[in-house]
């Protein structure tokens, strides 16, 4: 990154560190053997609440803005979930 340039998160180091730690409160884990199927299609990125960050972190990761959700205002992977998913019309993100 240039000196005086607005820091824009596209660091893949960062990134990486971000993703370790981020991963580590997951709600709902597509790793685990009892994940139920139903889940697949209520995913947080596909949730009208879930607004994607900007940058390459915006490829996976957004905020919750669910007003009834434990995640209102927190980062979320995009294949993380909860109940309170409710379905997006339109684009991602």
């Amino acid at each position: 990154m240039a000196t005086g340039e607005p820091w824009t998160g596209d660091d893949r180091e960062h990134n990486d560190q971000c993703h370790a730690r981020w991963r580590a409160s997951l709600n709902r884990s597509t790793a685990q053997p009892d994940y139920p199927d139903e889940w697949y299609d209520a995913q947080c990125g596909g949730c009208r609440f879930w607004i994607a960050l900007s940058g390459q972190l915006g490829q996976d990761y957004g905020v919750c803005t669910h007003p009834v959700s434990p995640f209102d205002g927190r980062v979320r992977f995009e294949h993380d979930g909860c109940q309170y998913f409710a379905v997006r019309e339109g684009s991602f993100g």
